[in-house]
């Protein structure tokens, strides 16, 4: 499984996203995957990766979060949890959202990521 977190740089939201994305992980059995964090720049990566906004959460090359019509910016981002607004999924929607990933299989040509920065 191929698995990114999205941020732009000084996001107040980064690091409770790494928290709560290796938490899921783990709350999924799968605690031998790892990811990749990619700092998004400009608004050409942005528009390019389809970047919603901080944090963005990658699954298979896929945001699960996505919500028809946003348009790719730099920009905090919001996720509408049980719990109301909040800067991360819920670690439930997180966790389901991994699982329904690994039950589907990977795509094509792709394998897990590594936990790492890219500028």
């Amino acid at each position: 499984m191929d698995i990114e977190l999205l941020v732009v740089p000084e996001c107040p939201n980064a690091e409770p996203a790494t928290g709560r994305l290796r938490q899921a992980l783990d709350d999924a059995g799968l605690h031998d995957l790892s990811f990749t964090t990619r700092v998004i720049t400009d608004q050409a990566r942005a528009e390019s990766a389809g970047f919603i906004g901080s944090p963005t959460f990658l699954i298979n090359g896929r945001d699960p979060f996505a919500e028809p019509g946003r348009a790719p910016g730099l920009t905090c981002r919001l996720y509408r949890t049980p719990a109301g607004l909040g800067g991360t999924p819920g670690a439930d929607q997180l966790r389901q959202a991994l699982t329904s990933a690994h039950q589907a299989g990977p795509p094509c040509g792709t394998g897990a990521g590594k936990e790492s920065a890219e500028t």
